[in-house]
């Protein structure tokens, strides 16, 4: 009995020094994220991450504003899931102090149809209803793809880097170019009539079930967009040299996460950067 009453100590003894020492040696990164693919790239860096001694912690998000708030309020050590110009028009409006350390991945936008095949997509221009996200960035991207392919005519002097809006456009050509919340264009699509199209971020894409290979056409990867609107990882400024931030970078920067986006995604995903 005495011999079990010591065992039982020793035990108990250990599992009080591991909770005491829990993490002792370990340093935790603290990252948010979307769910797709943001948070699946952070999750293939994990072991990477563990074997040069940090535990990195995904904190995933459904919204594109609690990411950047709690940044900037320390909860995060870094987030990851938008581009350049929403973090700069972000830190215009909400006085907040972050920064771009470094870009990721690119998602090409992409236009579905509602059974429309790659045909009658290049020969039939006009009377198609077109569902556009509606917020700046995006819809900018999305009515400079419509331009490129034929479909509507934007006024003179606008670009990538501009937000643009339904006004801009000069000439619809007998479409009717219907803006939507960025999230709600696929299932508009799927309740549409035939021959509708709809413009769809690259992550909504995924997330619905829209298949890259489906897609009518894509944002070109060459063209000045895929590095304006290249996803990148965010840190609060003045910590771009921070020991958590090189790991992290390290990690993403790799030619293991160019091979698990380049295998997974089969293109509705692209890196942007070389190793």
């Amino acid at each position: 009995m005495k011999k079990l009453f010591v065992v039982a100590a020793l035990a108990a003894s250990c599992v009080l020094g591991s909770l005491a020492g829990c993490g002792e040696g370990e340093k935790t990164i603290t990252v948010g994220a979307s769910s797709t693919p943001h948070a699946e790239i952070l999750a293939a860096v994990k072991d990477t991450l563990a074997e040069a001694g940090w535990n990195l912690k995904i904190v995933t998000y459904g919204d594109y504003v609690l990411p950047n708030t709690a940044l900037e309020s320390g909860e995060l050590d870094a987030n990851y899931f938008q581009h350049t110009p929403y973090l700069e028009n972000f830190n215009k409006e909400r006085g907040t102090h972050l920064v771009a350390a470094a870009k990721v991945h690119y998602e090409p936008f992409g236009v579905y149809g509602k059974n429309v095949t790659k045909e009658d997509f290049g020969a039939v221009k006009t009377g198609r209803t077109i569902y556009v996200p509606s917020d700046g960035t995006n819809c900018t991207r999305a009515l400079l793809v419509l331009q490129e392919e034929g479909y509507l005519t934007l006024g003179e002097g606008v670009g990538a880097s501009d937000a643009l809006t339904d006004k801009d456009i000069a000439d619809k050509k007998g479409n009717e170019v219907v803006l939507v919340a960025a999230e709600q264009v696929p299932a508009q699509l799927k309740n549409a009539d035939d021959g509708a199209l709809a413009v769809v971020n690259g992550n909504y894409a995924l997330a619905s079930g829209l298949r890259v290979e489906d897609a009518l056409t894509l944002e070109k990867a060459d063209g000045a967009a895929a590095q304006l609107y290249a996803n990148v990882v965010a840190i609060r400024a003045g910590e771009e040299e921070s020991e958590k931030t090189k790991a992290l970078l390290s990690a993403l920067l790799s030619q293991e996460v160019i091979d698990f986006i380049n295998g997974k995604y089969g293109g509705a995903v692209l890196p942007v950067f070389t190793v």
